[in-house]
Order: C-alpha cells, then sequence, then structure tokens
C-alpha cells in the first residue's frame, strides 16, 4: 500500500475553482509522466510556508475575481507552458520573403544606384587609395563580398543569388545556412552602399537574419524543428522588438519638438510623408480632434504597448494587434519599404503555438522534444552578447549610467560593422514644410525642362502612390535631400543626367530629353502643399506648389569633362540650401 502511494502521487484541489483547475494542469503539463500531484518544494525555506498559506487563503476567498484576471491574463483555455515552434516556422518563412523583397525591390536599381555609370558607383568604393591604405582592417570595418569586385554582373548577381536563396529559405530548405547566407550578402550592400541603403528598415533586416542564423531549426529539411525554440531565442525576439517601438516612442518624447508636446505632429505628418500615398492625401484632411487623437494613440502605442512584450500571454496577444493596427495605418497613409511587413513578422514571437494553431490548423502540433540542457546553454551564450549589446542602446538613449562597461564598449565596437544591434526611431522632428527638387535640363539655358521621378511628388495632377514593399531609394533620398544643402550624390546624379546615362535615367519615369542629353541642369526647389478637397474636385489637382528658387545653379559639363557652373545662364530666384 506504501509503495503504490509513492508510485501514484495525488493532485487534491477544488474542481469548482477555476484558477485552480487551470494551473493544476500547467503544474501537471511542466512534467507529464513524472508527476500527478502538487508539492510545496519550497516549504523547507523560511516564510515560504507562511507566504504560500496566505496567498491560498486570499485565492479562496476571491476565487471568481482570481479567475477572471487568470483569464484575462492567460486565457481560458491556456494550459501552458507555452511552444513557440510554429511561431518560429513562420517567422523564418516570412524573413524569406522579406529578403525577397528587399533583393528583388534593390535588383530594379543596383545599376542606376551603384554601377560603374550609377549615381554612387560601388567600384570606387572599393578601389580607394584611401581604403586601400588601411590594409586588412578596410575588411573589417566594410565586410563585404564585393571587396572582390564591384563590376556591374557582380552587382546584379549578387541580387539575383539573394533571390533564390530568399526563396529556399521560404521553402525551409536548409534555413540555418540559408540565412546566414543572405545576411552576409545583404550586409555586404549595405557596408557599402553609404546613403541609399542607410534606411531604418536595412540595418532592422540585418539585425532579423542574425535573430534568424541564432533560432533556426538545424538540417536540410528541419520542418517547424524538432526541438522547440530555447527560451534565450524568445527572449531575443521580444527584446528586439521592444527596442524597435520603445525606441521609436522614446526619441519623440526626448525631443525639442513642439508638434509632439502639443499634440499637432499629425496635422503634419500626412502633407510631408516622404512618399506619401492616396489614404494619406485623405487622412491629412480629417478633423482636428482626429488628428490630435492619432498623436497621442501614435505616442501610447509606442511608448506604453512596448512594455506589454515582456507582460503575461494575453498582454502579449494584445501588443502584437495594436501593433498590426499602427503598422496598417502607417501603411495606408506612406511609403516606408519593408519595414511594415519586417515589423509583422517579428510580431509572431508574441503568439505562442496554441494561438497560432488555431489560424494554421495543418502545421505539426505535436509536442516538441525536450531541448538538452547543452543546447539550451549553448543558446544562453550566443544571445547573451546580444542582449547586451541592446541593453547597452537602451542605456544609452535612456542615460541610465554615465560609466561605460568597458568590454561591452569593446564588444560593440567590434560588432558596429556587422550591424548586430542598432538604434531605432523615426519622426523624433516632425517635418512641417515640404520642400520638393525639381530637376530641369535646357539645350538653350532659356527653356528648361523638368524630369519626372517615378515615385517622388512632383506633377500636381499626379495623385500619390502606394509604392511600398518596394523601396525607391532616389527618390526617399531626394527628400532628404530638399531638407538641406546638396549632398555630392545629388551632384553626382546631375552629372549623369548629363552625360544621359541609361542606368540612372533608367531610375526616371520620364525622360524629357530622348534622343541626347541636355546642355545644362539645374536644380530647383518648390514648396508643396496638399489641395484641399474643393479644388481637388474642381481642377483634379492633388498638389499646389510655390517656388522658392534655386537649389543648385545651371550646370554645363567643360572640355575637361567636369561639371561647371555656368553664370551666363538664367538663375531666376535666390539660391535656397
Amino acid at each position: 500500500m506504501r509503495g503504490s502511494l509513492t508510485m501514484t502521487p495525488l493532485v487534491l484541489y477544488d474542481t469548482g475553482c477555476g484558477f485552480c483547475r487551470r494551473w493544476v494542469a500547467r503544474m501537471l503539463r511542466l512534467s507529464p509522466g513524472r508527476a500527478t500531484r502538487a508539492a510545496a518544494w519550497l516549504g523547507w525555506l523560511p516564510g515560504v510556508r507562511s507566504v504560500a498559506g496566505a496567498a491560498d487563503r486570499f485565492i479562496a476567498r476571491h476565487r471568481i475575481a482570481a479567475s477572471r484576471v487568470d483569464r484575462l491574463l492567460f486565457g481560458r483555455r491556456y494550459v501552458g507552458p507555452s511552444e513557440y515552434r510554429l511561431a518560429r516556422w513562420l517567422f523564418m518563412r516570412m524573413l524569406g520573403g522579406t529578403f525577397f523583397i528587399a533583393f528583388t525591390s534593390l535588383g530594379r536599381q543596383v545599376l542606376g544606384l551603384y554601377g560603374e555609370r550609377g549615381i554612387s558607383p560601388m567600384r570606387e568604393l572599393v578601389d580607394s587609395e584611401r581604403l586601400r591604405e588601411l590594409g586588412a582592417e578596410r575588411f573589417r570595418l566594410i565586410p563585404s563580398v564585393f571587396w572582390r569586385g564591384a563590376s556591374d554582373a557582380a552587382l546584379v548577381r549578387g541580387c539575383r543569388v539573394g533571390q533564390v536563396l530568399s526563396l529556399a529559405l521560404m521553402f525551409n530548405v536548409a534555413p540555418r545556412l540559408c540565412t546566414l547566407l543572405l545576411s552576409g550578402l545583404y550586409l555586404s550592400y549595405v557596408s557599402a552602399g553609404r546613403e541609399f541603403l542607410s534606411f531604418q528598415w536595412d540595418v532592422l533586416l540585418l539585425e532579423m537574419g542574425l535573430l534568424g542564423v541564432l533560432t533556426a531549426p538545424p538540417g536540410l529539411r528541419p520542418g517547424p524543428g524538432r526541438e522547440a525554440p530555447s527560451a534565450w531565442h524568445v527572449a531575443l525576439a521580444r527584446a528586439l522588438i521592444f527596442r524597435l517601438y520603445l525606441g521609436s516612442g522614446v526619441s519623440k518624447l526626448q525631443s525639442v519638438d513642439r508638434t509632439w508636446r502639443e499634440l499637432t505632429a499629425m496635422n503634419h505628418y500626412y502633407e510631408t510623408a516622404p512618399l506619401p500615398t492616396r489614404g494619406g492625401w485623405y487622412a491629412h484632411h480629417l478633423p482636428e480632434r482626429v488628428q490630435k487623437f492619432s498623436t497621442a494613440a501614435t505616442l501610447v502605442l509606442e511608448s506604453a504597448v512596448p512594455f506589454l512584450v515582456f507582460a503575461p500571454r494575453q498582454l502579449r496577444h494584445l501588443a502584437f494587434w495594436l501593433f498590426n493596427l499602427l503598422q496598417a495605418a502607417i501603411m495606408a497613409t506612406g511609403n516606408y519599404g519593408f519595414f511594415n511587413v519586417q515589423s509583422l513578422v517579428l510580431g509572431f514571437w508574441l503568439l505562442d503555438d496554441e494561438a497560432l494553431a488555431r489560424v494554421f490548423p495543418r502545421l505539426p502540433a505535436e509536442s516538441a522534444r525536450a531541448r538538452p540542457l547543452w543546447s539550451s546553454a549553448l543558446a544562453g551564450v550566443a544571445a547573451a552578447p546580444v542582449l547586451a549589446l541592446g541593453a547597452r542602446e537602451l542605456s544609452q538613449r535612456f542615460e541610465f549610467s554615465r560609466g561605460k562597461l568597458s568590454l561591452v564598449e569593446r564588444l560593440a565596437e567590434w560588432a558596429r560593422p556587422l550591424r548586430w544591434v542598432n538604434p531605432y526611431g523615426l519622426f523624433s522632428v516632425m517635418t512641417v514644410r515640404r520642400p520638393e527638387i525639381a530637376v530641369e535640363g535646357s539645350d538653350d539655358g532659356e527653356h528648361w525642362r523638368e524630369y519626372v521621378f517615378r515615385y517622388k511628388v512632383s506633377r500636381l495632377d499626379k495623385a500619390p502612390r502606394q509604392v511600398a514593399p518596394h523601396q525607391p531609394r532616389l527618390d526617399w533620398q531626394m527628400w532628404f535631400a530638399a531638407l538641406g544643402s546638396p549632398p555630392g550624390w545629388f551632384l553626382s546624379l546631375l552629372v549623369r543626367l548629363l552625360e544621359g546615362s541609361p542606368d540612372v535615367l533608367g531610375l526616371l519615369a520620364e525622360n524629357p530629353f530622348p534622343e541626347h542629353p541636355p546642355r545644362f541642369i539645374r536644380a530647383v526647389v518648390y514648396d508643396y502643399r496638399m489641395t484641399d478637397l474643393a479644388t481637388r474636385r474642381s481642377s483634379g489637382d492633388w498638389w499646389t506648389r510655390e517656388r522658392l528658387g534655386l537649389y543648385v545653379p545651371p550646370l554645363a559639363m567643360g572640355r575637361d569633362g567636369r561639371p561647371r557652373i555656368r553664370r551666363d545662364v538664367s538663375q531666376p530666384g535666390p539660391r535656397v540650401l
């Protein structure tokens, strides 16, 4: 009798208590087949027995309230512990899709941006004497496969290889190896790409690639993986989500911009967004109270909701839907490349397999194999440096500590070229005007014709377009250029147009000089405003504009093949910098 009692431990609990039922089920699931009763495993510690007894008496007196709180935080049917194999499986598939979008988008522009007759030839960078003087150190500072050659064929071939590897990752072929190769290849472009590959979503994709390398199951065709992701892997993903959103919120709160403090940022956002959409045009005309509410909601979603990433299950699910609501609003009113897709992909780490199995019932639902201790320890060793770098980035943003941890600082200095951990934060200072640059050419210096870009604001009757997830990098950088003095790449653009470079002209929608390049070229800056609803109906125009003056004076090619300012050509209006 005594032996049978030892072999069959018994759990005694009140079946009328829903809270008790769920928590007993959770504890039994934690030790399947090894325990059938809940033991006071810390009862020998001083004070534990009295605290446990007090908690039991409190719950016994408030069973209904405790059950409601439990359902609110964990769900009615959840018994735990959570598994994330399906979450990882979906993350890896959609990560492959994101890489495919990125390489496809870049492949359409790579020659116009980085080719031998492009705006910013990559070959000039890798062949520069200044970098070669650094010796082997240049490979660490600019990690790129294009040190071996940055010809037009190599640049195009790299994008094609990226597309093939992305498809392999989407179809779950050697996911760890594919993610490693994709991350290294994209880093090669970003490291040598300078301005045109310096967007937030570019470095975020590299950070997601690192997450994929660390979390992907091994093997050629691993399916969802026999082992569930380690708790370290889940922590890495959620820490990235936390830094991504909180960084955006904190940067707005810490800025000196009055529009965020006075809740007027959205009064300007839709009109001044780099590449607005038709939805953004209509959102600009929403009532004032709606604009204030959306500004306040943005601050809450980016500053408070990120903390739910580390909250119990149901609150994490709430954060998932709130983040997706924010991303849907962003996508509907502006074009931000594949950033919205990335945010959705990362969000799967906020959902567990039980939640995902309802939407993806065909995926395997059997429990994962127990993860060996050595595997969990190895995951911790790999994840700890990344988590430490993320904590450092947050501490610098909040200025928690004035001192520096020498070990972490050395790690950060070494990892900086790899873009492992990056700061995030868009629109901390809201632009309230919309200067736009118009590039014009002329054969006689008197009659000027405008080059039409594919996506940026130009013609008054041209409706804003939905471009995302494609990332038109020249059009985006034109928006940044209009906010300051002409950058070096912009002057290179003008030179390429004077030369009639077909690769650069391929980035534009219309070439007003199809037979031969213009003799002169200049850049004029305008102030654009969205029309109101009445003007839109009567004239068909989406924009109005006012000419402010010259951005770059007329240029012409000299006899030595270099551009020269032509002061003898008409220059109406003041130069605007």
